[in-house]
């Protein structure tokens, strides 16, 4: 893998860059669409690629590894194969889904310990496991198995935390150089940055992980409950540790405004699952800021979803798209996640060429304005 800045916005740590993989190139910053399970909800990839213009999508191993399990698609040839995507595939490590499942859930310094949400069967997440499992699914980009600190950990807690999530990073990258790629392409490992809310724990984590010379760097942690200048204040400390010259990677962050501020303090990868799930719950989010479909002001409303829309689904009336949402109807979930996918990858499209430009910085303080209006 291989990462080339190439511009940079003055008076902010803002830069566009070209991602190289196996499966194919990706231009920076770039909001990644979630495929939890082998599918971005409600999308098929042809609509990803052509329409919503992803260039990488990222899945989750704890959901594969469960279901459908790693023989699956070891027999598939890996996950490209299976759901037929032909870009690049980034994996987490399942640290964050484990840590949502609370009671159910014990860690130790062999791994965490937990009951399937499926079907209740226990199952270990060791590093070495969560390596073999990544290197089953085939993704271009593998996350080290971490433990993710809640955003009100106190700094005892916190500290103890991340001493576990080093020592299970030594792990990682063990099992990684003791084992190849099952497909024929290659795979990068990176390590995630955590520490919680205090920049002590995040210097810390920062330096420590810059020792692996991995290919990128993951910050994870972050908007788990913090506010939101916490979470900011925090990436600012990473990001002006890590290394200039390898991709940065902001995990399961967040809304467009959360983005553009990410951006800003120099970070090039994003995820979350909002632009779906916030979708099907009838939330979109426009250049104008944020329509609550279900609202009866939009019940007689026959104009486009989106007039600045990207997305063919755009064509659709705000009055169609509200029926659909209202009666429950399959269409309606999938107009509006479409929607949504597609506008946040114009924000990051149009942020590369604001920083081309040279005029990202008033950009984004122009557009976030617009962004937090309710519509």
């Amino acid at each position: 893998m291989d990462f080339i800045q190439t511009a940079a916005e003055k008076g902010s740590r803002a830069r566009t860059g070209i991602l190289t993989t196996s499966h194919g190139q990706i231009e920076t910053p770039i909001f990644m669409p979630v495929g939890t399970g082998g599918s971005v909800k409600g999308i098929h990839t042809r609509d990803l690629k052509n329409d919503i213009g992803a260039q990488i999508i990222l899945g989750n191993t704890y959901h594969l590894y469960l279901r459908p399990g790693t023989d699956i698609m070891e027999s598939a040839g890996g996950l490209h194969r299976f759901m037929r995507w032909e870009g690049p595939i980034l994996t987490d490590s399942g640290g964050f889904q484990v840590f949502s499942l609370g009671d159910i859930r014990k860690l130790t310094e062999e791994g965490a310990r937990f009951q399937s949400h499926i079907d209740g069967s226990y199952h270990l997440f060791s590093p070495e496991k969560v390596i073999d499992i990544q290197r089953s699914i085939g993704a271009d980009i593998m996350m080290a198995f971490d433990e993710c600190t809640p955003g009100n950990a106190d700094f005892t807690y916190a500290k103890k935390s991340l001493e576990l999530t080093q020592r299970w990073l030594h792990r990682c990258f063990e099992q990684f150089h003791k084992t190849e790629p099952k497909y024929g392409h290659a795979q990068s490992l990176f390590p995630i940055v955590q520490g919680s809310t205090f920049p002590q724990l995040r210097k810390l984590a920062s330096e420590q992980v810059k020792t692996f010379g991995a290919d990128g760097y993951a910050i994870g942690g972050l908007s788990v409950g913090e506010p939101e200048e916490v979470m900011y204040e925090m990436t600012e400390v990473v990001t002006a540790i890590l290394p200039e010259n390898k991709p940065r990677y902001l995990m399961g962050v967040g809304t467009p405004v959360n983005i553009l501020e990410g951006i800003d303090r120099g970070v090039d990868l994003f995820d979350c699952v909002m632009p779906t799930r916030n979708g099907r719950n009838g939330m979109l989010f426009t250049s104008k800021g944020i329509i609550n479909i279900r609202n009866k002001k939009w019940e007689n409303d026959h104009s486009p979803i989106d007039d600045n829309g990207n997305s063919f689904v755009d064509q659709f009336s705000k009055a169609y798209l509200r029926h659909l949402i209202i009666s429950n109807e399959m269409l309606g979930a999938q107009i509006a996640s479409q929607h949504n996918l597609a506008f946040y990858l114009w924000l990051v499209r149009t942020a590369r060429q604001k920083i081309q430009s040279g005029n990202f910085k008033s950009w984004k303080n122009e557009i976030i304005k617009e962004l937090k209006n309710r519509l």
